[in-house]
C-alpha cells in the first residue's frame, strides 16, 4: 500500500459545498493544513463489494499545481515511459561494455578413459587405472574491427535513450495540459453554480417586489406569473449547474489516478494567468526549438542510420585479437602439471549471404525516410497548434475587457430597472430582461477568463516551455 501526501493552503470553501470536512491547521506560520493521506489500493483489480467502500470519504480543496503534481506522479502511461527509459539506459550500458576486452576462465575436472587406450591395454593384457583429468583455460579476447557494428549499436541505443527521455518530457507536458483543462472545467462548473444561485436570489427578490406592488394594485397578475416563471427557470438552472459541478469533479479524479473515494474542489480563484510576452513568430520558433516530438523524429532517423550500418556490417570482415593460457594435469599419473599458451588474430568474413545484409540496409533506409516525413508533418502540426492557441489567446484577452465592462453595465441596468419598476416607469418584463442580461454577462466573463487560461495552457504546451513567457 502506498501513500501520497498533499499539502493545501487554507481557503474558504465554495458556497455551494456543504459537506467539506474541517481540517486542523499546521503549527507553522504559513497557513498550511496538515497533509492528507491519499490511500492507493495495493490491488488495482479489486472490486468494492460494500456501499461504504464506494462512498465519498473526503472532499478536498486542491490547487492547479497540486493537481498537476499528483497526476504526474500517478499517471500510468508516464510511469511506463519512465520504466522504459530505465530499461533502455541499462541496454546502453550493456552495449557500451562491448568497447572493452572480455576475460573468460574455463576449468574442468573429469574422470575419463579413451576407448582406443582401453583397447590397446586389453591387447597388452593389462588395464591401467582411469585418469582424473584437470584442465583450465584463461582467455582474453577483443574485437579489433567489426565493420562499425559496435559503434553503431552504441549510437543507436544512445539515440533510443534520448527518444525515451523526450517521451517522458512529452507525456509530462501532455498530462499538465489535460489536468489544466479539467481543472478549468471544474472552475467553470463551480462558477456556474455561483452565478445560477445568484440568479435565483435575484429572481426571488423580483418576485417579492412584484408581490408587494400587487397588494397595492400597482401590478397585474400577469407580472406575478412572469416572476414566478423566471424564478422556476432560475431554480432549474441552479440544479443543473450543481449536477454539472459533481460531474466535473468526478471527471478530474481519474486523471489524478487516485482512489475513487476522494473528491476535490478547485481552490484557485478564477482569474487570468500570466500574460504571454512572445510574439507569434517568436512563439513558433520557440516551439520548433523545444518540442520533444521534433527531436524524437530526428532520434528515430539517427537510429535508422545506425541500424543500416549494423545491417551492412554483416558483410564486412570481422577481426579479433585473442590470447589464452591453458593448464592440464592428469592427477593419476606421475607427471606434473603442463601448461601452454596461444596468442593470435581471428578473421571472419561472410562472403555471401544471399543479399540479406543489403535487404536489411534497404529497410532502414525506408525507416529513415519515414522519420523524415513524420518530422515534416509534426513541424507543420506544431506551427498550427501555436498559431491557433496564440490567436485564441488574443481573442480572449479582448473578451475579458469587454465582458468586465458588460458586467458592470448589467449590474447598473438591473438596479435601474428595479427602481423604475417600483416607480411604475418600467414593467416586470424589463426587470426580467435585466436579470437575464446580468446572468449572461457574468457567464461571458467567466468563459472569457477560463478560455484565456485554456488558450494559455495550450500555447505553453505548444512551445513545451512554461517559463518562456516570463
Amino acid at each position: 500500500m502506498t501513500f501520497s501526501l498533499l499539502w493545501v493552503r487554507e481557503i474558504t470553501a465554495e458556497p455551494s459545498i456543504t459537506n467539506s470536512p474541517s481540517l486542523s491547521k499546521n503549527s507553522d506560520s504559513q497557513g498550511y493544513l496538515e497533509p492528507i493521506k491519499l490511500d492507493q489500493k495495493a490491488d488495482p483489480l479489486q472490486l468494492p463489494t460494500k456501499p461504504e467502500e464506494v462512498k465519498l470519504q473526503i472532499v478536498q480543496p486542491i490547487t492547479l499545481e497540486q493537481a498537476i503534481q499528483i497526476a504526474q506522479e500517478h499517471n500510468r502511461e508516464l510511469q511506463i515511459a519512465e520504466r522504459t527509459l530505465q530499461r533502455d539506459e541499462a541496454a546502453l550500458r550493456q552495449v557500451q561494455a562491448t568497447q572493452f576486452p572480455t576475460l573468460n576462465l574455463e576449468t574442468e575436472f573429469a574422470n575419463e578413459r579413451d576407448a582406443k587406450d582401453t583397447l590397446d591395454e586389453l591387447k597388452k593384457g593389462e588395464i591401467e587405472q582411469t585418469g582424473n583429468l584437470l584442465t583450465g583455460k584463461l582467455e582474453l579476447s577483443y574485437d579489433l574491427f567489426n565493420g562499425g557494428r559496435r559503434s553503431a549499436k552504441i549510437a543507436a541505443t544512445a539515440a533510443l535513450v534520448r527518444s525515451d527521455q523526450l517521451e517522458v518530457t512529452r507525456l509530462k507536458e501532455q498530462v499538465r495540459l489535460e489536468i489544466s483543462n479539467a481543472y478549468y472545467d471544474l472552475q467553470e462548473a463551480s462558477e456556474q453554480v455561483r452565478i445560477t444561485q445568484a440568479a435565483t436570489q435575484n429572481a426571488q427578490k423580483s418576485l417579492v417586489d412584484a408581490e408587494a406592488l400587487e397588494k397595492g394594485g400597482r401590478v397585474s397578475k400577469y407580472d406575478i406569473l412572469k416572476s414566478r416563471v423566471q424564478l422556476a427557470n432560475a431554480e432549474q438552472e441552479f440544479v443543473q449547474a450543481q449536477s454539472a459541478l459533481e460531474i466535473a469533479r468526478r471527471q478530474l479524479l481519474p486523471l489524478l489516478g487516485l482512489v475513487q473515494s476522494i473528491d476535490f474542489t478547485a481552490s484557485d480563484p478564477v482569474q487570468p494567468q500570466e500574460q504571454w510576452q512572445q510574439s507569434l513568430e517568436e512563439s513558433i520558433l520557440l516551439a520548433f526549438k523545444n518540442r520533444p516530438e521534433l527531436e524524437q523524429q530526428l532520434s528515430q532517423r539517427q537510429i535508422s542510420e545506425q541500424q543500416r550500418t549494423i545491417a551492412l556490417s554483416e558483410t564486412q570482415p570481422q577481426i579479433g585479437l585473442f590470447a589464452n593460457y591453458q593448464v592440464r594435469d592428469n592427477l593419476s599419473d606421475r607427471f606434473n602439471t603442463v601448461d601452454g599458451y596461444a596468442v593470435g588474430i581471428r578473421l571472419r568474413w561472410n562472403l555471401f549471404d544471399g543479399g540479406a545484409a543489403l535487404a536489411g540496409a534497404q529497410q532502414e533506409e525506408a525507416n529513415k525516410a519515414i522519420a523524415e516525413t513524420r518530422f515534416i508533418d509534426t513541424r507543420n502540426q506544431i506551427r498550427f497548434q501555436v498559431e491557433r492557441a496564440y490567436k485564441t489567446l488574443q481573442a480572449n484577452t479582448k473578451n475579458i475587457k469587454t465582458s468586465e465592462f458588460a458586467l458592470k453595465q448589467a449590474k447598473e441596468g438591473l438596479e435601474i430597472a428595479r427602481l423604475q419598476f417600483k416607480a411604475e416607469v418600467a414593467t416586470q418584463l424589463d426587470v426580467i430582461i435585466a436579470e437575464n442580461e446580468l446572468t449572461r454577462a457574468e457567464v461571458n466573463r467567466i468563459k472569457a477568463i477560463l478560455n484565456y487560461n485554456r488558450a494559455l495552457a495550450a500555447l505553453q504546451r505548444a512551445v513545451s516551455n512554461r517559463n518562456s513567457s516570463r
